[in-house]
């Protein structure tokens, strides 16, 4: 609220629709990285009757410099499809907080979605960079001289621990991980083999059977007979590979 206690609600009387997207960060960081305010176009068509939604970051956004002179430039996959999702029965708003701390009502959410990018070679290298980064040591241990008199003691363990310990007792010995987290482990476990079954995922991943069941439905087809019987595979729109039936179609047409 303004220091008035007031809102501008020009935007209900307008009826702004908006979409509230959610998109991977280091999209978010090319587009901080825009000059002219452009980051790119969405394209909205539909296929088999449904709608599709892409957006298509701009040409000139898609490098990022290596960290270290002697790497070279990563790559950022251009092309996100959207997934929709639906609101679940709530209604969300947009707000803004302009100067003089004034707050106005941009619109009501009409769409959700998440922005996701097509899984490619230069993908895979990006993550595997994201993934080493987060790899590397943030603290480092220091003995010390003498004991600390002052009252940032060390504790035996800390809350955020003791919670955690409870959390992980009360939903067993796997606690699920964010959404993202999990998709990049088996979008780099299936890098390695194009097919697993359900137990080999939660070996890889460490989450609740039911959780990754719920996410591999998204991403993946069961195959529920064949050579590859009670295994998983990725949808097409997420492999980096051809399957066989497609590379047996090209070697009939060439």
């Amino acid at each position: 609220m303004s220091a008035k206690g007031e809102v501008n609600l020009t935007g209900v009387k307008q009826n702004h629709g908006v979409w509230l997207v959610k998109v991977p960060k280091y999209l978010a960081q090319q587009w901080d990285k825009a000059t002219d305010g452009e980051v790119g176009k969405i394209t909205i068509g539909k296929k088999q009757g449904k709608s599709q939604v892409c957006f298509s970051l701009n040409e000139d956004l898609t490098t990022i410099h290596a960290a270290q002179e002697n790497e070279s430039p990563l790559k950022v996959p251009r092309e996100h499809p959207f997934t929709m999702n639906s609101l679940g029965g709530q209604n969300l708003a947009v707000f803004s907080h302009a100067e003089k701390d004034e707050i106005s009502l941009e619109g009501m959410v009409v769409h959700r979605a998440e922005c996701r990018p097509v899984v490619s070679d230069n993908y895979m290298k990006l993550k595997k960079v994201q993934m080493k980064e987060s790899m590397k040591i943030q603290r480092l241990s220091q003995q010390l001289e003498k004991a600390i008199t002052t009252v940032f003691k060390p504790v035996a363990n800390h809350n955020f621990n003791v919670e955690y310990e409870k959390k992980k007792k009360s939903e067993g010995k796997m606690v699920r991980a964010e959404r993202q987290v999990v998709l990049d482990m088996l979008f780099s476990a299936f890098e390695k083999h194009q097919y697993y079954n359900i137990k080999d995922l939660v070996d890889i991943t460490k989450q609740p059977v039911t959780y990754l069941k719920e996410i591999m439905r998204e991403i993946g087809t069961y195959q529920s007979k064949g050579a590859h019987k009670s295994m998983w595979e990725l949808k097409e729109e997420y492999r980096h590979y051809q399957s066989a039936e497609e590379e047996g179609e090209q070697m009939q047409v060439a």
